[in-house]
């Protein structure tokens, strides 16, 4: 079981605490990325996971490539080259206070990159699953014909794709993603979004709903996951279920459907350390989840209780084992010291 993820990695430079930028005197650096993120987890729980991206030969892409391979991740398969590491700037919230997120990433190594760079023949190779997000095609036209490229030889080659959607107003247009995006889901066997992201991409909005004041209605996400499978043809849509009470505290969970069939996580209700990662460690749970074998229940709510923990975690990777996972799903949700 290999997986490959594709997509940008970037520097993380965020306040020490909860400092605004404003009051910054000294930022933490770390890197992290989407598709960086999953491959992470995945290698984290036991997953052959290699990261596909472009990268600088200076050393902040180096630092890059370390930071990847320090936790299992196979980096063999980047590219070398480009001018620079795409940046952004983390500002976390607290209270009513929201997190903000500043991006300097135009011109990376990445979003300059050409199809020529990568030999996807090659990438897949020996591979079980291909996974990317919304945000790499959003990166420049150059990337979103690589993305369309990689999908296409991952599907000729039978390989399983999954794409969360990860829609970034900062990035592009509502109009230009449906329309890029709408052509990617041709390739895409699971689609992840989160309880905002089908509409931004597609203009599928869950009735019953508001996420600016928590509410989440089951049947109107069913509605929304069934409309995603009938015009996409998926195997299955997952979604992620955020009740946003503040910056700290936010009730977590999911769904996933498969055709006629729809399950629901439990809820989990978090104290957030760092939520940037969440969604990322969410997919990566479920591809694990698919990969073992799990039924659809188990697998789900393996997926929701490592992306809980890594709530509870600085930086944009996922630090948990499986064990911890599933000591967390079977209902081990008390904090307690473990000795």
């Amino acid at each position: 079981m290999r997986v490959i993820t594709f997509g940008e990695i970037m520097l993380r430079l965020a306040p020490e605490g909860y400092s605004r930028f404003i009051q910054a005197a000294s930022y933490g650096a770390t890197y992290g990325g989407g598709e960086a993120n999953v491959a992470v987890s995945l290698a984290g729980f036991g997953i052959d996971a290699a990261f596909v991206t472009k990268l600088p030969k200076h050393e902040i892409g180096q630092g890059a490539v370390n930071s990847l391979r320090e936790f299992g991740v196979d980096t063999s398969l980047i590219v070398r080259g480009g001018e620079r590491v795409g940046i952004y700037f983390l500002e976390k919230g607290a209270s009513q206070r929201p997190s903000k997120v500043i991006y300097d990433r135009a011109h990376s190594a990445i979003a300059a990159a050409s199809e020529a760079d990568f030999d996807w023949d090659r990438v897949f190779t020996g591979s079980t699953w291909f996974h990317f997000t919304g945000i790499t095609p959003a990166l420049s036209d150059n990337a979103a014909a690589i993305c369309m490229a990689a999908c296409k030889a991952a599907r000729s080659k039978g390989l399983t794709v999954s794409c969360d959607l990860n829609y970034r107003a900062n990035l592009w247009t509502r109009e230009k993603a449906g329309n890029v995006m709408g052509s990617l889901m041709e390739y895409v066997d699971i689609c992840i979004a989160n309880e905002e992201d089908a509409y931004d991409v597609f203009g599928i909005k869950a009735s019953g709903s508001d996420v600016t004041s928590g509410k989440i209605s089951h049947d109107g996400y069913k509605e929304v996951a069934a409309a995603l499978i009938k015009r996409f043809n998926f195997k299955k849509t997952a979604i992620t279920l955020r009740e946003s009470f503040s910056a700290n505290d936010n009730n977590w969970g999911a769904m996933l459907c498969t055709g006629d069939d729809c399950y629901f996580s439990r809820k989990y209700a978090v104290h957030i350390v760092d939520r940037v990662g969440g969604g990322d460690s969410f997919g990566a749970g479920l591809i694990y989840a698919a990969l073992q074998g799990m039924p659809e229940q188990e697998g789900l709510e393996f997926a929701v209780a490592a992306s809980c923990l890594k709530h509870t975690i600085e930086g944009d990777f996922n630090f948990v084992s499986t064990d911890e996972v599933k000591k967390l799903a079977a209902g081990n949700a008390s904090g307690r010291v473990q000795r």
